[in-house]
């Protein structure tokens, strides 16, 4: 039989208190992990064996800079160029680092693979929980499919730009790979992560901390090494003031040019969720989940904001770097990095070796990715929230929900053929992977700070009496962010040119909704209990 875990442990001192078994004569307190997540309405399925370094080192990962920047930096240069993205960075950084910490406070009080899900159930209690429930993960797993899509394709494309200047570059006759050869690699990308994946935590773990180390040393070589071989360099002056109104897009308000050039940071610091659905692969999850979302988010701001600097100084000709025309096709960074050797060397080969650098990264990025979607996928299934939910929370001998971990690289590559009938199409779904996963960031944070306010219980770590602040705060910035990237980013709108996240993010909604009344209003309860099966 299923149970609603909501009734079967209140939120209360005495339950929190229960998480904490005495051990030894000295009756030294401990966190008891298993204890604490069966109180929550769960048994220990997974393997927990990650220590705060390796949770860190997955959600670090996924955040990578380098692939978020290198991706996104044509749309910088783009809108409103070195100023909008010098300074929009740390704007961005902090208030990301707000709905962090309220993330962070909750997750320590619920440390469970569900995650966001799971806290809106718990906050919202017994009446909204299981719709609250039902919203909040749907918004959230299908955001993380988009977010591995996004990815993937991302480093797809790369590799293409790669072969392209391995072989003479668009302007020598390089290769110029097609649509289909560039899905092919996408979906090659995505088996290597699935089989990766595949592998028990430990093994895992081990890439996961190689993949922390290989962004760290990568953004610090890459951002000394770029400007230091480029013989032509931008000015500080330049690098800290110049502003580009010249976007090719018919857009001239120096505002509307600021704010569309937020997306490449917000849309790079995102997917640190992933340390709270690993919280039962953690030891002391109650305290290291938190730790894993602060400190991935922290350390991101300050190396890409010193990543932004280093690359701009290599920049001294914003046109031709946006053109199409130019030796990587249009691929701005790409063309940095081979222009900067070619001008010193007279070859572009030590630019190429640098993109792979980036593009290890970038796997690395998507393997974790992976890693993510598929264990809240686990958890979604073990309450029953996805069709064939038996099939998707099963785990193997090594501990490791496999199935799961094959239908999120199945799903992302369906999400990607897309790509093969309309780019414009493409764009709006994977614009899912900001907007879409941000709401599911901001729906539990809102309901502590309303339906819960006087009742959450947090755990070890907390904000104290500014919980409640810093949780408006950070609602309010996903609301701002949610208008402002749904706005148009060209003008004159046409259906080439009119921004359809709200289409995208909009459908989601409504698709969710109209199951949750035709259907699940029936049937999902919110989170059961596994403890009986």
């Amino acid at each position: 039989m299923q149970i609603n875990t909501r009734n079967l442990q209140p939120d209360n001192e005495d339950a929190d208190a229960d998480a904490y078994i005495l051990l030894g004569d000295g009756g030294t307190a401990i966190n008891s992990d298993n204890s604490r997540l069966q109180q929550l309405g769960y048994k220990q399925e997974l393997s927990r064996s990650l220590t705060a370094i390796a949770n860190f080192s997955v959600t670090f990962s996924i955040v990578s800079v380098i692939t978020g920047l290198t991706t996104l930096y044509s749309t910088g240069l783009t809108y409103g160029g070195p100023l909008t993205m010098v300074y929009g960075w740390p704007i961005v950084g902090i208030l990301t680092m707000i709905v962090g910490l309220s993330m962070a406070e909750i997750c320590s009080a619920y440390p469970t693979s569900g995650g966001l899900y799971f806290w809106s159930a718990r906050l919202c209690g017994n009446n909204w929980g299981p719709f609250a429930s039902w919203l909040t993960g749907w918004f959230n797993i299908v955001g993380q499919w988009a977010v591995t899509t996004s990815i993937d394709f991302s480093l797809a494309q790369l590799i293409q730009v790669i072969i392209l200047l391995s072989t003479g570059g668009k302007n020598g006759g390089g290769y110029e790979a097609s649509k289909y050869v560039v899905i092919a690699m996408h979906g090659g990308i995505l088996l290597l992560h699935a089989i990766l994946n595949s592998l028990p935590i430990s093994v895992l773990s081990f890439f996961g901390q190689l993949a922390a180390v290989w962004n760290l040393v990568g953004v610090l070589v890459l951002t000394i090494l770029i400007p230091c071989v480029a013989t032509e360099r931008a000015s500080a002056k330049f690098v800290f003031t110049h502003f580009n109104t010249d976007n090719g897009e018919g857009i001239s308000s120096h505002a509307y040019i600021f704010v569309l050039g937020l997306l490449m940071s917000q849309y790079t610091l995102s997917g640190y969720d992933a340390s709270a659905h690993m919280t039962e692969e953690t030891k002391n999850a109650d305290e290291n989940g938190p730790k894993g979302i602060i400190s991935a988010i922290g350390i991101s701001v300050i190396f890409g904001w010193f990543y932004i600097v280093g690359i701009t100084f290599a920049v001294t000709d914003i046109p031709y770097l946006l053109s199409e025309d130019n030796d990587a096709g249009g691929y701005a960074i790409a063309e940095i990095f081979y222009q900067a050797f070619k001008s010193r060397y007279g070859s572009g080969f030590g630019g190429i070796v640098c993109l792979g650098v980036v593009a290890v990264a970038i796997f690395f990025c998507g393997m974790s990715s992976v890693t993510s979607n598929s264990r809240m996928a686990y958890a979604f299934s073990r309450d029953g929230a996805m069709p064939f939910s038996s099939i998707w929370h099963k785990v193997n001998r090594h501990e490791v929900p496999i199935n799961a971990v094959w239908l999120g690289a199945f799903i992302s590559f369906c999400m990607a053929l897309t790509y093969l009938g309309s780019a414009v199409a493409f764009q709006a779904m994977v614009s899912i992977a900001t907007i879409g996963l941000y709401i599911a960031y901001a729906l539990p944070i809102f309901f502590r700070v309303t339906l819960a306010r006087k009742a959450f219980t947090p755990g070890p770590f907390n904000l104290g009496r500014y919980g409640e602040v810093v949780g408006w705060i950070a609602v309010l910035w996903v609301v701002t962010i949610s208008i402002l990237f749904s706005l148009p980013v060209a003008y004159p709108i046409t259906n080439e040119t009119l921004n359809y996240t709200p289409v995208a993010v909009g459908g989601l909604l409504l698709l969710t909704v109209s199951v949750w009344v035709l259907s699940a209003r029936h049937w999902f309860k919110g989170p059961i209990t596994n403890l009986n099966g």
